[in-house]
């Protein structure tokens, strides 16, 4: 059974696992493998960077459990931005994402939001586009790790 929820200082460690592994497994599409674009993209996703995110009073930090297991990491930023979904590697393709993303949208829509923002990973494109959403630009290179801009009507 998978359960959404909001984030804990007790989830700290696993959520650093998640983010990492996720990253490091899960996107090589995007990072390609690159060391050194790992290693800029998982530096704050370290338990200290995990806890800054936490401890941040704008963004809602929400975890989702697969049968009690936390399984995946995202948060909600300042006004309508969706800035993290990532899914441990062990849970990928069991609806863990799409209840986090779920419940990201409907935090959102309470707080009064008509339309959310993300910037997606060519790993997760083809996900957010199955779950209504749509492209918002062009693809935007970065010095690391490319980005589609992408939106949807809540």
């Amino acid at each position: 059974m998978i359960t959404v929820r909001r984030a804990t200082e007790a989830d700290i460690p696993a959520m650093s696992e998640v983010l990492t592994r996720s990253i490091t497994e899960l996107c090589a599409l995007d990072h390609k493998n690159d060391r050194a674009a790992i290693a800029s993209w998982t530096a704050n996703k370290t338990p200290d960077g995990v806890r800054r995110i936490l401890e941040n009073p704008d963004v809602q930090l929400f975890v989702a459990e697969d049968d009690g297991v936390l399984a995946a990491v995202g948060c909600v930023q300042p006004g309508n931005e969706i800035g993290l979904n990532y899914v441990h590697p062990a849970h990928r393709f069991k609806g863990v994402s799409r209840a986090l993303l779920a419940a990201m949208e409907q935090a959102m829509r309470e707080a009064g939001v008509n339309e959310a923002r993300l910037k997606s990973t060519q790993t997760a494109h083809a996900f957010y586009r199955a779950n209504g959403w749509q492209d918002a630009g062009d693809l935007s290179t970065g010095r690391w790790i490319d980005a589609w801009p992408m939106r949807k009507g809540l």
